[in-house]
């Protein structure tokens, strides 16, 4: 009866063994971790700094990142004046230009800057051997300058990485009737609505491109490299050179500096001249200095009125 009831446990025993090992191959099994979508940012680690491994999108980690902005106004005005100083070489977004300057916004000197320390002294002195050559701005204008450049750095997804801009969706703003007054006062010496100017609104029909193309004198077209889109580049700054002996040479200016002028001829060749004190004499024609003059004078809203007024030479 023992050995019955004994053999009876076993089997029983068995079946429940069989009953629970097919259940567990039924339960499905436990669903992975969830990842966050593409382009969503996971939370930090406890205990780790802000803005590292956090992802695209987050504050970067350069200095040039993290400092307040200045003032709009500010900002606005170190626009322009990069615009028309500094865009030729290093693009209106500063991340290289047509003349082929370097990307700012990978700049370390640019993303170490605190409040123009770096920047200033190599505007104001140049950098000769990569070809940059050095601007008497005074030093407000060069600290809007820096203020614009910071106000792109930290507008950066990354270091290098393009600015996330959200431009107004219709700039024209102004009173055309006011722009035409002051276009007629300061403007119509060098530019005419029925020459140069004929048709501009037609052939530039952004007016944010518009604007640009006139505070800059030429500079940032705003069609990439080469000028495309039926504008030609940047105008040209030229000189004469009056050696002590021989003819004047003319010339596309190249270089200049205390100890040697360097020129591009019509025919491509290069021709330098090694300068002592006021010898050879040197005659520089600038045809943006009349714009940058201008910078000193306009405000805002006669910029925006000027555009205002373009816009309508169909």
């Amino acid at each position: 009866m023992r050995s019955r009831d004994g053999l009876i446990a076993i089997a029983l025993a068995g079946f429940t063994m069989a009953v629970t090992a097919a259940g567990l191959q039924q339960t499905p099994p436990p669903p992975p971790p969830q990842t966050p979508p593409a382009g969503e940012q996971q939370p930090p680690a406890p205990g780790a700094p802000p803005g590292r491994g956090q992802g695209r999108g987050q504050r970067g980690v350069f200095p040039a990142m993290q400092r307040p902005l200045a003032d709009p106004a500010v900002i606005e005005r170190g626009r322009n004046l990069f615009s028309v100083n500094c865009s030729a070489c290093h693009g209106a977004d500063a991340r290289g230009g047509q003349l082929g300057g370097p990307n700012l916004l990978r700049s370390q000197l640019v993303l170490m800057d605190q409040d123009g320390e770096q920047i200033l002294p190599v505007v104001q002195k140049g950098r000769p051997e990569k070809g940059m050559p050095p601007f008497q701005l005074p030093e407000a204008d060069i600290k809007a300058i820096v203020e614009f450049i910071h106000s792109l750095t930290g507008a950066s997804r990354g270091q290098g990485a393009p600015p996330i801009v959200s431009p107004p969706p219709n700039i024209v703003v102004g009173d055309a009737t006011a722009g035409q007054a002051f276009f007629a006062a300061k403007c119509s010496s060098c530019h005419s609505t029925t020459g140069d100017l004929q048709g501009i609104a037609t052939k530039v029909p952004d007016p944010k491109l518009l604007q640009n193309l006139w505070v800059s004198g030429g500079l940032a077209t705003g069609f990439g490299r080469g000028g495309r889109g039926g504008l030609p580049p940047g105008p040209a700054i030229t000189a004469v050179v009056s050696p002590a002996q021989g003819p004047k040479v003319e010339g596309r200016l190249l270089r200049i500096d205390d100890f040697a002028v360097s020129l591009m001829l019509e025919d491509g060749t290069i021709q330098s001249f090694r300068r002592d004190g006021a010898v050879p004499k040197i005659e520089i024609h600038d045809p943006l200095e009349g714009h940058r003059e201008l910078l000193r004078i306009y405000t805002d809203k006669d910029m925006h009125d000027v555009t205002a007024y373009l816009v309508t030479l169909k």
